[in-house]
């Protein structure tokens, strides 16, 4: 007998089911059945992570290994990611905060995007060794090109005065996203970056599927959104000022602006484009591991 010919039904179906086979029973009955049978309502649970890559143990150790590397030779070393992009408006923000007993604030009922303030796509760029980070607050799409310029920021912003002697960036980023390992246009805009800075820029990229091990998103972003809870975001504004005054015991620095730039969606790179890129793959996994030089190639 298939299970989802029965566990799928709700009682009312599961009463008209067993007429049709002559037992005449009412749903008390079936309800009080079912518990005593050990049933009862399950939702799904995440649990099964599926295969993983069969270099992902090799991955993490090249990656720390480069870390500590850099670390130690006091070079800037960086984690990057895009946060989950926030609805901004006047809508209900997932978490509670204190407030007088029976007045909580009234938010709207729907979560339909308005056109006129639309979505925040929050980028941070997390400075391992400093504990300090910066983020970009984008009022458009989340491409390679926000991506790196909020890199850029960081090192403008942050990053310059904390290494004025810097000979080299470290960036550790996921596989996928604005960021990905498969995304010409990020490595083209790292070549412009490079140029810029004067010195190469090696990125580490986390397997696939082990975003949630990447350092931004339980250093920085999980702190965020604790301090954010329960308030709505209203203005673009608003969320710079929440993630600005985001602290931590170990004395974490957050620094934040609107990038009020737009950022063109679908912008094509060629392959004549990524030929430029002055790009080294790493002897292992070069798809995940490689460093950008200044200077494009001819």
């Amino acid at each position: 007998m298939s299970p989802l010919l029965w566990t799928s039904r709700s009682l009312r179906k599961l009463v008209a089911a067993l007429k049709e086979q002559g037992h005449i029973v009412g749903m008390k009955v079936v309800a009080r059945l079912l518990r005593e049978l050990g049933y009862s309502l399950q939702a799904n649970r995440k649990r099964h992570e599926g295969a993983g890559h069969p270099d992902r143990d090799k991955q993490f150790a090249y990656l720390n290994d480069k870390m500590g590397k850099q670390l130690d030779a006091n070079e800037p070393a960086v984690s990057v990611d895009t946060k989950k992009k926030e609805l901004v408006g006047n809508y209900k923000n997932a978490g509670q905060e204190l407030r007088p007993k029976g007045d909580p604030l009234e938010v709207k009922a729907y979560d339909f995007v308005d056109p006129a303030l639309g979505r925040a796509s929050p980028y941070g760029v997390y400075d391992i060794k400093q504990n300090e980070a910066w983020v970009s607050v984008g009022i458009s799409h989340d491409t390679g090109e926000f991506a790196v310029q909020t890199i850029r920021t960081w090192w403008c912003e942050m990053g310059r005065e904390r290494y004025p002697n810097a000979k080299s960036l470290l960036i550790t980023a996921d596989c996928g996203g604005s960021n990905g390992s498969r995304l010409r246009l990020w490595k083209v805009e790292l070549q412009m970056l490079a140029d810029d800075l004067g010195f190469p820029i090696t990125v580490c990229h986390l397997p696939p599927g082990t975003s949630k091990w990447n350092k931004i998103e339980h250093k920085l972003f999980s702190f965020i959104t604790q301090n954010w809870r329960g308030k709505p975001l209203v203005t673009h504004q608003v969320i710079v000022s929440l993630i600005r005054n985001t602290t931590t015991e170990s004395g974490l620095i957050v620094k934040s602006h609107i990038d009020k730039y737009v950022y063109a969606k679908g912008r094509r790179v060629t392959a004549k484009n990524l030929a430029r890129v002055n790009l080294t793959r790493h002897d292992f996994h070069g798809d995940w591991n490689y460093t950008i030089s200044p200077g494009a190639r001819a």
